[in-house]
């Protein structure tokens, strides 16, 4: 996988503010506002920074925790998982492979009716979904 590196600077003239302050900030969007919290649109979820696949429509589920959520991620290797201690508490961070923006929190065991117990709670602004 080639890695993408951008300054801070170039970062700023591709994003939005919100996407700059959720993908390379580690930021957060309010629960219930993002554009895929209830899409059911067939397709692929890529990083909104660098375009790299991340998660497939089918792997996506009802949480109900205002984030889309998803079992599993489209590829071992399309996230990294980082301890998080931000917050006064332990956390497993995700962010891109390919370009290292943060994507949101995976929790497991939650007792979730997935193969996985695992609910990758990922940042809508932190996707572009593409229909199949």
């Amino acid at each position: 996988m080639d890695k993408v590196v951008k300054s801070d600077a170039e970062w700023r003239v591709q994003l939005s503010p919100e996407e700059f302050r959720v993908l390379r900030q580690a930021g957060t969007e309010r629960p219930f506002t993002g554009e895929y919290v209830d899409t059911k649109t067939v397709g692929v979820y890529n990083c909104r920074a660098c375009g790299a696949e991340l998660f497939r429509s089918d792997t996506k589920f009802e949480s109900h925790c205002g984030w889309p959520s998803f079992f599993e991620p489209s590829e071992s290797d399309a996230v990294t998982l980082i301890e998080d201690r931000t917050l006064g508490m332990t956390r497993v961070e995700v962010r891109c492979a390919a370009c290292d923006s943060h994507l949101g929190h995976v929790f497991h065991g939650e007792g979730y009716p997935t193969p996985t117990d695992d609910r990758y709670c990922i940042n809508s602004v932190s996707l572009t979904l593409k229909p199949v």
